[in-house]
């Protein structure tokens, strides 16, 4: 190696003519290697020594060692160098890109031998952090493009060796776990790699963080050790990196070397085409196993930036962006690098930049970037926006997938389109995929606001079949549906399921029972299902009494709903509104007004105003009882919340005014109803038509 350290210009000039020749000219680029290279004739041609050899590779193959096994800090040092030389032939031909191959080699191995002499000096430490004087042959502007090189090559060690420690924690078992799961869901192709790579990341800081710990240990644990021997080192003494000193740099530092140092470069002699062909294979191999770093950013473009990320949600960003663009010409990792640091900031504004992101060549949009925004905009409810988005994913060929119809699921199901929800369905079942739980439960609560829970009991049916266990939440959904339509046989088919599945009655499930027979006018069951809530040790409340009470006033039995308030009553319970309403509603329709008053009372002393659904009861009172003052004000009332009426609650308020003569009334409520969208009955249209001309009519609300 000392000869290769010793190589004289002059050999150099022997070999290559040419290379004297414009080393000499006048016309030499006026850059740092000039000025080196003259420095490396004027010294080295004046001792007129002559090369002994007519090739490279003859020196080369004396100088390096043809070991085969190589110790931990010789590939160290193998790689360092291999790095070296591949960079500093890169600057070579930029700087002189008429000189021949030959030529450059021969620069490469003068440059080359004097790092190998410093190194087996042991001095090349402080060469790299640039504290050593220039000297030898080396002017100080060659010495400062070592140092930069050397630099640049032990940053991109580190980042190889993180790059390599990456790699065990990709096969982490966590990791592959994590990554099955979200295989099964249907998360695919790039948006996996970029989950695994964020999941095997974690793991590797968690790993380091935990490392740290464990050195902070034992660096203390030491420094207990020699305080208790009464060392030297003095009371005072602080270390550099804990109190506002410079951290070390975090790059791989190289061997301590003295002597003589064994290493191969890609084939022995710089000038093999081995060797640029291994090195440039192993570049792309990085771009394509390793995620690509964005590029930094400075100067106007930070600029440009720093406004992008001070932008208002109302502001138009396209002219910043495309200036941004051109500036920094950015690749996909640029983009998401922005768009993360949006999502920091400000979230709308981040939708808004990505939406238009999706039209840019250099983002490389695919399926997996619509689907991340379609479900940003459905988690909180923007329907609107979230159809643009499918919108102009149709519009570019691009066909949902089994995330993106997931995410489709879920979102009309939430909004309650059901229509939509339902192809979104299918499609996933065109796709071949089985629905989830998650996918499930949209479905079944869609039909279950769509008033349709027979539909939803059948995806339930479904689900038991595939050894998917509903959840509470599903099961109570489906009860209360059946329940509100007084589907008894329904709702007593979905709380015998509940209990087979493991799920006990609950008060609220027993009440909706009670509240199913009752509407099918079924007393007698509503009762044994009350009495049953009893046995099984649940208080009655005030909503289940009433919903019992109800159920008696569907066949008018008012004798044993008294009763039952006395037993209650003894029990300590105290009525509540609910119960209330429910008498106030039985003792207008019995016409007894002074006793539905007295219960009006009752909740007034509660300090309540009476339910909307109470008014609705007052004015059926007050108008058949021909009461005009009073049954014009509740119905003042119901105009002005007409849009919580029903159809059923409308037709109660026509007949009961066609009852009281109230007949233009009548008429304008049949017209508020017929613009909710609702159709009047063809009995209650006749007789609404003949009151207009036997009924005497009545002032109308003003």
């Amino acid at each position: 190696m000392n000869k290769l350290s010793n190589l004289k210009c002059s050999r150099i000039l022997s070999q290559y003519p040419h290379f004297h020749q414009k080393a000499t000219i006048a016309t030499l680029p006026s850059t740092c290697w000039t000025k080196c290279l003259n420095d490396i004739f004027h010294t080295k041609i004046r001792k007129n020594e002559h090369w002994g050899s007519k090739r490279l590779i003859h020196t080369a193959e004396e100088v390096v060692s043809e070991s085969e096994t190589e110790s931990e800090d010789d590939a160290t040092m193998n790689e360092f160098l291999s790095r070296f030389v591949w960079i500093m032939r890169g600057k070579l031909m930029e700087v002189y890109p008429d000189f021949e191959k030959k030529t450059i080699d021969g620069m490469l191995l003068v440059i080359v031998g004097k790092v190998v002499e410093e190194l087996e000096k042991g001095g090349f430490d402080q060469i790299v952090v640039g504290n050593a004087s220039s000297g030898g042959d080396f002017s100080e502007d060659l010495w400062k493009t070592v140092w930069e090189v050397s630099n640049v090559v032990l940053e991109d060690m580190e980042k190889a060796k993180r790059k390599d420690k990456m790699k065990n924690f990709l096969q982490a078992e966590e990791v592959k776990e994590m990554c099955r799961f979200a295989g099964e869901v249907g998360i695919r192709g790039e948006m996996l790699r970029e989950y695994r790579f964020k999941w095997a990341r974690e793991k590797m800081e968690e790993s380091e963080f935990y490392q740290s710990l464990e050195r902070l240990k034992e660096e203390e644990e030491k420094e207990e050790e020699e305080e208790e021997k009464g060392s030297s080192y003095g009371v005072g003494v602080v270390e550099e990196d804990s109190v506002g000193g410079t951290e070390d740099p975090k790059t791989v530092s190289l061997p301590k070397r003295r002597g003589k140092i064994n290493y191969k470069i890609y084939g022995l002699d710089l000038s093999d085409s081995k060797w640029s062909e291994v090195a440039d294979k192993v570049h792309e191999a990085e771009k394509i196993i390793w995620p690509q770093e964005p590029k930094p950013i400075a100067g106007k473009c930070k600029i440009i930036t720093d406004k992008i990320l001070s932008s208002q949600e109302e502001d138009d960003p396209s002219s910043l962006l495309a200036e941004w663009v051109e500036l920094l010409q950015p690749s996909r990792v640029d983009w998401i690098n922005l768009l993360d640091r949006l999502k920091e900031r400000n979230a709308s504004l981040h939708l808004k930049i990505a939406e238009h992101v999706l039209g840019e060549e250099s983002f490389q949009t695919n399926i997996r970037d619509y689907s991340k925004l379609i479900d940003a905009h459905a988690r909180d409810n923007r329907l609107e926006d979230a159809e643009r988005i499918i919108k102009k994913m149709s519009e570019n060929g691009i066909v949902p997938d089994i995330l993106t119809s997931t995410t489709m699921a879920h979102m009309y199901s939430k909004a309650g389109d059901l229509d939509r929800a339902k192809a979104a369905f299918e499609s996933l079942r065109t796709q071949g995929f089985l629905p989830d739980v998650g996918v499930y439960n949209s479905m079944i609560l869609a039909y279950v606001n769509a008033g349709d829970p027979k539909l939803g009991e059948s995806l339930m049916r479904e689900m038991e079949a595939r050894d998917i266990k509903p959840s509470k939440e599903i099961f109570m959904a489906l009860l209360r549906s059946f329940s509100q339509h007084g589907d008894v046989n329904g709702a007593q088919r979905i709380a015998n399921t509940m209990q087979f599945s493991g799920f006990q009655p609950t008060l609220e499930s027993c009440t909706l029972l009670v509240e199913a027979f009752g509407k099918a006018g079924d007393p007698d069951q509503a009762r044994h299902n009350f009495d049953y809530m009893i046995k099984l040790g649940h208080k009655p409340d005030d909503r289940c009494t009433a919903s019992m009470i109800a159920a008696y006033e569907k066949k008018n039995l008012l004798d044993k709903a008294l009763n039952l308030l006395l037993e209650l009553e003894k029990d300590g319970f105290e009525p509540g509104v609910a119960t209330y309403s429910v008498l106030v509603d039985w003792m207008g329709k019995m016409q007894l007004i002074d006793e539905a008053e007295q219960l009006l009372d009752k909740i007034a002393e509660q300090g309540e105003a009476p339910p909307f659904k109470v008014h609705i009861s007052l004015c059926d009172m007050y108008a058949r009882a021909n009461v005009e003052k009073k049954a014009l004000q509740a119905l003042g009332v119901l105009e002005a919340k007409k849009e919580q009426l029903g159809p059923e609650e409308f037709e109660r308020i026509i007949r009961s005014l066609i009852a009281g003569g109230f007949v233009q009334d009548a008429q304008k409520f049949q017209g508020l109803m017929e613009a909710r969208g609702f159709t009047v009955s063809e009995h209650l249209r006749v007789t609404l038509t003949a009151s207009q001309t036997f009924l005497r009519r009545r002032p109308s609300v003003r």
